[in-house]
Parts: C-alpha cells; structure tokens; sequence
C-alpha cells in the first residue's frame, strides 16, 4: 500500500512539473506575442501618425473653404427664391395684362358683329324684301300671262296638265 502511495506522488510530481513546463511555455510564448504586437503598434502608429496628422492639417485648411461655400450655396439659394419671386410677379402682371387685353378684344369682337348683324338686318330689310316681292311680283305676272295664254289657247287635257304642273310649280317657288 506504501508502493502505491509512493507511485500517486511520483505521478503527482510529474504531472506537477509537467503542469509548470506547460505553462512556462505558454508565459515565454505570450510574452513574445506581447513584444510582436507591441513592434506592430508602435509601427502602426509611426505609419499612421503622419497621416493622421496630414489629414488633420487638410480639414483645418478646408474649414474656412467648406463654410464659404456652404455660405455661397446659401446666398445663391437666397437670390434665386427672389428672382422666382420677381418671375412670379412678372408673369402674374402679363396674364392680368393679356387678360385685360383679351377682355377688351372681346369687347370690340362683340361690337363688330354686332354691327355686321345689324347690318345684314338693314340690308335684309332694305335690299332682299323689296327683291323677295319683285320676284313675287314678276312671278305673279309670269302665272297670269301662261294663264292668259292657257286660255287663248288650246284648253286639251294634256295642256291643263302642263298648266296646273308648271302653276303648281310656281306656286311652290312663290311660297
């Protein structure tokens, strides 16, 4: 039973020495991962600090240049609504104007035919009635000279059929 004893604390030693290698590996192993990202950084920042300060310099130059042109951008926006504005009132004063205008072309549109309607009135009444009862007249004359004739001469069927078609015709043309 002292054998066994014996062999369990020979095992735990090694083991225990083992253990204590192992994790020396592993401190010698981090330490050197610890230098290596320490170069790393360092290099880093050797490679990145100038650049970060260029950047830096190039934003303090650009500033000023950045907010003029956000003020130009700004003043150009201003002068645009005004001239929109004036456009606006521009464009507004010409269409009251042309519909002005177009009110007073109406106006004389409406006289003129009014005046030409008038007028055809007044030659209706003076020129086409007295010509209407000319032609009535003279058409009157015609019927009663074929009546006369009709009658002087030959009073046959055929020629009262003539007679009452060219009498009906001309009272067709007299209505």
């Amino acid at each position: 039973m002292q054998t066994w004893v014996a062999v369990f604390v020979v095992v735990a030693a090694i083991a225990i020495v083992i253990q204590v290698a192992l994790l020396s590996a592993l401190f010698f192993q981090m330490r050197r991962t610890m230098e290596r990202l320490d170069a790393f950084t360092t290099d880093l920042q050797s490679r990145v600090g100038p650049i970060l300060t260029r950047v830096q310099l190039l934003l303090d130059d650009t500033q000023p240049k950045i907010s003029e042109l956000v003020a130009d951008a700004a003043h150009v926006v201003y002068l645009t609504r005004s001239q929109a504005q004036k456009m606006d009132r521009v464009f507004t004063e010409a269409s009251d104007r042309l519909r002005g205008q177009l009110v007073t072309v109406d106006r004389i549109v409406g006289a003129a035919l009014e005046t030409v309607e008038d007028a055809g009135s007044q030659f209706r009444r003076s020129v086409w009635k007295p010509m209407q009862k000319a032609s009535a007249i003279i058409t009157g004359i015609k019927v009663g000279l074929d009546l006369l004739r009709s009658r002087r001469g030959n009073t046959s069927a055929a020629s009262r059929r003539d007679r009452d078609d060219s009498v009906e015709h001309e009272e067709e043309l007299f209505i």
